[in-house]
């Protein structure tokens, strides 16, 4: 990235200006409550001049003002970046949304680099600005609020010992060669042994449960030993060319052998205490993944998805459709801790506790509902889970109102399935726990606009605005 000024207004987009060309109604919305914020342009033009030396000189990169349309254009379609860039090369109107009107634009992978350059920090900055702007429109008295927990996936295979000592395999070896080629001399004691890594990972893959029996351990044994002996030449290629770093490309690929180095070396002592040692490995010092390390196994409870791989999301949502917080949560907590944060954040948002509380029965405690009776919330919608109900406890929920509560909170689910299914938010394909928030952090974004169009666009709410 360079210059990042945004250039004035061409004969060719005033011509084209003149044709009345009109963007469909909720982009139009969505432009227009981005004009009225330029707190969020401001906010993108940091992250994009961090690190630079001199940021006002050079070729000229994109503007702020295009990267945060364009993300929210890539989020609100839930497009990926080369099909981002054809479809606002392709047509006017998404030319005029984003900011590019007649220029080029530019290719995909600028679009990516721009986007790589944001912070999580930043998008959540921006979220709480959104939503301050609905409160002081008036869409938004945060009245009540709506909480639950999902899963959204890192982009891994389904991760068995075999694989991930194949995974270490495949990696370090194609690692080694390319660093033999860099150094222009064969690396001393390196041999290649991905076809055998492979076909002892395939035989294990393919045995059937009786098999396992008898034949598992074995193959274990030898998959293992072919590890270990891949790793320890990763480790002597290293020791061997210590002090040799004047190439940066050598450098940094012996950073990222040292890196996939102990990596393997987690995965080789959880497959020797596991298969070979009978040992009950706890979840948490297991890897899942050489490629997504930081992934989390969650176990819901679920029938079609009893085990799930990646990280468990919390979402609060108000009445208006609004995502008011989210969070990525480290492993798999349970969901009744997060009742007192949820409304310590609903406070500093709001300035007040929220009228009603909605949640399911995973967040239910009788600590919790002491907890929200004392921060004065009126209704407390979450059903008691476990144990007999009191007559009294029956009958409360029995009531029109929490009857009513748990309509409202049921409509959060929809607000999950239209993020993994119109937002991109059921699986993260970007490498990286930071990426994993990015995403996140864009999809609430994405969903927050859209949801603050649809109510700009109501007659009485443009009446009230116009007057």
């Amino acid at each position: 990235m360079s210059r990042v000024a945004s250039s004035q207004l061409s004969f060719a987009d005033w011509e084209l200006m003149q044709q009345g060309l009109e963007l469909e109604p909720v982009l139009q919305a969505i432009s227009d409550f981005l004009d009225d914020n330029e707190g969020l342009v401001a906010a993108i033009g940091r992250d994009l001049r961090r690190g630079l030396r001199n940021p006002d000189t050079g070729r000229r990169g994109l503007a702020p003002r295009e990267v945060l349309r364009s993300l929210v254009l890539m989020r609100v379609k839930n497009w990926d970046y080369r099909e981002l860039r054809e479809r606002i090369a392709d047509g006017y109107t998404l030319r005029l949304f984003t900011g590019f009107r007649s220029r080029p634009v530019p290719k995909h992978t600028a679009f990516h680099r721009a986007f790589v350059r944001l912070t999580p920090a930043t998008l959540r900055a921006i979220n709480e600005l959104v939503v301050e702007a609905a409160v002081d429109l008036g869409l938004e008295d945060g009245a009540k609020l709506g909480i639950d927990t999902t899963v959204v996936q890192t982009d891994i295979h389904y991760p068995t010992d075999a694989t991930l000592l194949w995974d270490s395999v495949r990696v370090l070896t194609r690692l080694l060669r390319r660093l033999g080629a860099l150094r222009g001399r064969r690396i001393a004691g390196f041999r290649n042994r991905t076809r055998a890594a492979r076909r002892r990972m395939q035989a294990l893959q393919r045995m059937t449960a009786r098999q396992r029996l008898g034949q598992q351990t074995a193959k274990y044994g030898q998959l293992i030993a072919i590890a270990e002996e891949v790793v320890a030449c990763a480790r002597s290629a290293l020791a061997s060319g210590k002090g040799s770093f004047d190439d940066v490309a050598i450098a940094g690929l012996h950073d990222e052998i040292g890196h996939y180095c102990g990596l393997a070396d987690s995965v080789i002592d959880q497959a020797r205490r596991r298969v070979l040692g009978g040992e009950q490995v706890p979840n948490d010092e297991k890897i899942y993944s050489i490629f997504e390390p930081h992934t989390d196994l969650i176990r819901r409870g679920k029938v079609r998805t009893p085990v799930e791989f990646g990280h468990k999301v919390l979402l609060a949502e108000s009445a208006r459709g609004l995502i008011t917080q989210y969070q990525v949560l480290e492993g798999n907590p349970q969901d009744e801790q997060h009742v007192g944060h949820s409304l310590e954040r609903h406070k500093k948002t709001f300035g007040r506790a929220p009228k009603l509380y909605g949640a399911d029965r995973g967040f239910y405690s009788e600590r919790n509902l002491t907890l929200c009776a004392r921060r004065g919330v009126e209704v407390i919608c979450i059903p008691q889970s476990g144990g007999k109900k009191v007559a009294e406890r029956e009958a409360y929920e029995r009531t029109a109102a929490f009857k009513q509560g748990q309509r409202f909170r049921a409509g959060i689910e929809g607000r999950i399935s239209v993020l993994f299914r119109g937002r991109g938010m059921k699986r993260c394909l970007a490498e990286g726990v930071e990426r994993f928030e990015m995403l996140i952090g864009a999809a609430v974004l994405a969903n927050n606009l859209m949801s603050i169009a649809c109510w700009l666009g109501k007659p009485a709410v443009r009446r009230r605005r116009a007057a």
